[in-house]
This record gives structure tokens, C-alpha cells and sequence, in this order.
């Protein structure tokens, strides 16, 4: 084996699990020696891993691919029960093994069902399709909920056939939000977990994965049919058992991912931390605590790339508007809405929206009812909150330019220990608007 060694010409490897060694014979030919890792060392794990996950797995994908990917599969399983249930409901609603029933009946009602249905999507897609990348772990988790809502009401329809149309009609309209925002978030989490720009192959086996996991669903529902047919209890019972599973594993998924871009929500906990510990914590930690349901606390609104005269109402707003303010945004904040409107300037990046937002959770922190112990800018943020106890300004100006020199102060080691952390800051979703605005270039910060 020595001698071999010392006469190994070249190696290769395929991915993280099949290494391969030429090694020269005495007579010059070349042996080829392979060695696959314990991942796949059984042929048929090495068939699997071809067929069902993306080329190059697991070093094409992200580090949260796995975990989110196996309880994807137990909620695409659960909600392929709970539909079938549905389908039975409806099928028996439109009049299937009633003798008196009429295929224009029938085919009317499911016309009406797509078509509400189709509307819906267009509303939706029209009023939130530019917010769902935003948050896609709480919209993937409200379409889910959304979806099991659906599932019920038509698994319910049969029972009120006076308004059976009408429950149909609105099952498909959540139904089409859910295709709309589930779709949609989907697409965020394959960019997320796409690696080597190979969006279409994680993308076309994620599509392999839930293909398998129907298929599976539809076995299982060939069993399950004859027993619920005629058996509400069971029926209730077994929607009741699969949508808790569905809805289990929906939040073990969402909470799996693990997001490199800012958001609002996980810029905010990564500020809140960095100013009370002096550190900035790495996506790891701030993805778990990411809230996932709607949070009933006091916080400024941010409203982000908007219009200028969201800020303007006059020339004295603009002169104070850019007062200490060498940044390529301008802040307006109004304390009695509790609203604070950004105008960024034409070219601003990623990292000029992502200090824009520090500065919004800078003032909040100013604001709060019930400031806590900071470690960072401690003797700046108490100074500040001396003052502002005398401010009688609703738009707190003199407030907004003191705070300027403290982000200046305060937003460099902010950004440069985000990405040393692992934070992508070349890109965001902070859900900025188109809106872009001109103005002197005097005190511009250098590039």
C-alpha cells in the first residue's frame, strides 16, 4: 500500500462524498481507486441523493437545508390528507352519488369557485406582492393556516346547502391567497438556500420531494377514504389530527431557516442586542428569536424609500431635514403617529436603506417607554433622553440631528462586526419602496 501511495498520480472528488485516486501500476498502467463517504455508501442512498436532492448536497445548499426540508415534508403529507377530506366534501356538495343532482349544477359551482378564486389572486398578488419576501417565514406560516381555514370550511360546505356556493366561493378565494403567498415565499426560501446559483435545481427537486410526499399521501388517502365516507366523526377527527400535524410542522420548518439578509424584524433584534451587549450577534442567534405572529408592542413605523413630501412641508423642514446629515437618505419622524417616513437618495445601496433602519431603531430606542441598560453610546443615548423629556416638537428635529452624529458614530462598527458575523448586507429585504429624490450634494459622505 506504501509503494502505492508514493505512485498516486492524481485524485478527484464528486461533491463532499466520492473521492477517486489514479495510482500508477508497475507495467504504467493506471488503477483507479474510488472511496464514497458514509452518507451514501449503499448504492441505493447514493440513488436517492441523486434523484431527490440537489446536485452537489450538501455543499450547493444552505447549512438549514435538511432540517427544513424533512418537516416540509411532514406538513406537504398532513395537508395532502386534509385535502383529499375536502375534496370528498366538495365532490359530495356538487352532487356526486345524488341522483337528482345535474352536471350544470355542478359544473357552474366549481366555475364559480375558480373564478372568485382567480380574482382573489390577482387582489392579493396586487396589494402584498412586494412585502412577501419581507417576511417570508410569516407568510409561509400564515398561508398554511390560511390553507387548513379553507380545508375546513370546505370540508364543512355539505352541512349548509343553502349557502354552499357562497362557502365554496370564499374556501377559494383563501386558497388563492395561499397559492399566492406560499408560491411566493417558496421562491424566497430556494434563493436562500441556493447556493451556487442553482436556484432551478433546488427549486426542481424541492418539486421531486413533493411529488414523492403526494404520491405517498395518495396511498395512504386510498385507505382512509372508505373508512371516513359517511363517517363525520372520523372525518372531523382525522381533519383535527392532520392539521395540528400540518400546522406543528410548518412552524418547526419556518423555524429551521436560518436568514442571512436583514429584514425589519431581524435588524431590529441584531440593534437591540449589539446596543445592550456591545456585539453583534450572528444569524444564528437572531433567526430563532424572529417573531413569527404579529407583536402587540409600541414601536416606530418605518416606512421606507418614500415620497419627500411624506418629510417636507415646508423649507424649514428640508433645512432640518438635512442638518448634521451627510447620509443618503433624509428622516422624517411625526412622535404622536409614531411613524417615521425615509426619502433615499438616487443610487443609494443596500447599505445605506440597512443604516437607514438603524438610525429608526436608534430613535426607537429613545422613544421607548421603558429603556433598558445599554452598553453601547450609554452616556450619548442619556443625554439625549434628557433632552427630548423637554421637546415639544412633534417632529423632534433637534432629536433626528443629534441622532445623526450618533449613527454616524455608532453605524460603522455596527456594519463592519454584521459582516464579520455572517450578515449579508449587499442585498436586504427591508422592503424599500421605488420612490428616489434628488437633492445638493454639500456634505454628501464620500464613497
Amino acid at each position: 500500500m506504501a509503494g502505492e501511495e508514493a505512485r498516486t498520480l492524481c485524485s478527484e472528488r464528486y461533491g463532499a462524498h466520492q473521492n477517486r485516486r489514479y495510482v500508477q501500476l508497475g507495467d504504467g498502467q493506471l488503477l483507479r481507486r474510488s472511496q464514497r463517504g458514509p452518507e451514501v455508501a449503499h448504492p441505493l442512498a447514493g440513488i436517492f441523493t441523486s434523484v431527490f436532492l440537489p446536485q452537489g448536497y450538501p455543499d450547493s445548499v444552505s447549512g438549514d437545508y435538511l432540517s427544513y426540508q424533512i418537516w416540509d415534508t411532514v406538513q406537504a403529507f398532513a395537508s395532502s390528507i386534509t385535502g383529499t377530506l375536502a375534496t370528498q366534501a366538495i365532490l359530495k356538495g356538487v352532487g356526486v352519488g345524488d341522483s337528482t343532482a345535474t352536471i350544470t349544477a355542478a359544473s357552474m359551482t366549481w366555475i364559480l369557485k375558480d373564478g372568485t378564486g382567480m380574482v382573489g389572486r390577482i387582489l392579493f398578488a396586487w396589494l402584498k406582492g412586494s412585502r412577501l419576501d419581507c417576511d417570508a417565514k410569516k407568510w409561509r406560516l400564515f398561508a398554511d393556516g390560511l390553507n387548513d381555514l379553507a380545508i375546513f370550511m370546505e370540508i364543512i360546505a355539505p352541512a349548509f346547502p343553502s349557502i354552499f356556493i357562497l362557502i365554496v366561493c370564499v374556501s377559494g378565494v383563501f386558497k388563492s391567497i395561499v397559492g399566492v403567498s406560499g408560491g411566493a415565499t417558496r421562491a424566497a426560501l430556494t434563493m436562500h438556500q441556493a447556493r451556487r446559483d442553482n436556484m432551478a435545481d433546488v427549486s426542481a427537486k424541492d418539486g421531486s420531494q413533493e411529488t414523492l410526499v403526494n404520491l405517498a399521501g395518495l396511498l395512504f388517502s386510498l385507505v382512509l377514504t372508505p373508512l371516513a365516507t359517511g363517517n363525520l366523526l372520523l372525518t372531523y377527527l382525522l381533519y383535527t389530527l392532520f392539521t395540528i400535524l400540518h400546522l406543528y410542522a410548518n412552524y418547526r420548518a419556518v423555524r429551521a431557516v436560518v436568514m442571512d439578509t436583514l429584514n425589519q424584524s431581524r435588524l431590529s433584534l441584531m440593534v437591540n442586542e449589539f446596543l445592550r451587549t456591545g456585539r453583534v450577534p450572528p444569524p444564528s442567534s437572531v433567526n430563532p428569536r424572529e417573531p413569527l405572529l404579529p407583536a402587540f408592542q409600541w414601536r416606530l413605523s418605518i416606512r421606507l424609500g418614500t415620497p419627500l413630501h411624506s418629510i417636507l412641508d415646508s423649507a424649514y423642514d428640508y433645512q432640518r431635514a438635512i442638518e448634521n446629515n451627510r447620509k443618503n437618505y433624509l428622516l422624517g419622524l411625526n412622535r404622536n403617529t409614531g411613524v417615521v417616513c425615509v426619502s433615499l437618495r438616487e443610487g443609494a445601496g443596500s447599505v445605506d436603506m440597512i443604516e437607514a433602519c438603524f438610525h429608526v431603531e436608534v430613535l426607537n430606542e429613545l422613544l421607548r417607554p421603558d429603556p433598558g441598560s445599554l452598553r453601547v453610546g450609554r452616556a450619548a443615548f442619556a443625554e439625549l433622553q434628557a433632552k427630548l423629556k423637554s421637546e415639544r416638537d412633534e417632529r423632534l428635529w433637534d432629536m433626528v440631528a443629534a441622532t445623526h452624529l450618533l449613527v454616524d458614530q455608532l453605524y460603522p462598527r455596527l456594519l463592519s462586526e454584521a459582516r464579520a458575523a455572517g450578515w449579508l448586507t449587499e442585498r436586504n429585504h427591508l422592503g424599500a419602496d421605488e420612490w428616489r429624490a434628488q437633492w445638493p450634494l454639500e456634505g454628501k459622505k464620500g464613497q
